[in-house]
């Protein structure tokens, strides 16, 4: 049977019905709620997701390491499986706790929702959602963030915000990691930086290695305002 190829310029071979909407509103619905004990607390909380193996935990550490001092900070922590990435956290001496979604792609907000009075809140400045590996799913879902801060690592190539946009499109700031391996690499940050700006012009962005600590400063002042802010509102 042959099947008669279309002359658009389709954005792919089948555009397939929503079906989750439902899912989404009940998501929402935990997420304002988070946003509202986040505020009555002040605490910031910020969502942090990339693709999986692109420096998240390792960016944690060494934000740990930069401003536990200056206030007090805990993360959380999503995976499919095992305490790993928590437990490199709490090295560093700031408490962190892992969700593990039992095959689930992405956080949702009552994950988030359902372990919060594990922390703290009153005595916690700054709250990281290290999101689960995944520039697709983790894009759909509110978390009750103030901020939607994603990791895109040089490693990844530079294609991806025009492949994936809603994830860039709901960010507030994009974090180009592993930057001391550009030199090595086929990555262009301006391209990348073009692309992710098209869809969406508001789109902070910062060049960042963990292990040389470039950018690390911006990163940590871009925090120390916004926490800042955060507690004056």
């Amino acid at each position: 049977m042959s099947i008669e190829k279309s002359t658009k310029a389709a954005r792919g071979t089948v555009q397939c019905e929503n079906t989750n909407i439902n899912l989404l509103k009940a998501n929402d619905f935990v997420a304002d709620i988070i946003k509202k004990e986040m505020a009555k607390t002040k605490t910031l909380l910020v969502n942090i997701p990339s693709s999986a193996g692109s420096g998240k935990t390792t960016l944690m550490q060494k934000t740990a390491e930069k401003l536990k001092d200056k206030f007090t900070m805990a993360v959380m922590v999503g995976d499919l499986e095992t305490e790993r990435d928590a437990d490199r956290i709490r090295e560093t001496g700031i408490f962190a706790l892992q969700i593990v979604t039992g095959g689930i792609c992405h956080l949702e907000a009552q994950m988030v929702h359902q372990v919060l009075d594990r922390f703290d809140l009153e005595n916690i400045d700054l709250l990281f959602i290290e999101n689960v590996g995944n520039l697709v799913c983790p894009a759909s879902f509110d978390l009750g963030e103030d901020y939607r801060v994603t990791l895109m690592a040089t490693t990844e190539g530079d294609d991806k915000p025009k492949k994936y946009p809603r994830m860039f499109l709901t960010s507030d700031m994009m974090l180009v990691s592993k930057a001391d391996l550009l030199p090595y690499l086929p990555f262009s940050v301006e391209a990348v930086t073009k692309d992710a700006r098209e869809v969406n012009h508001e789109l902070e962005v910062i060049q960042i290695s963990s292990l040389t600590e470039e950018g690390i400063d911006a990163w940590c002042n871009w925090l120390i305002e916004k926490v800042k802010q955060k507690q004056q509102a």
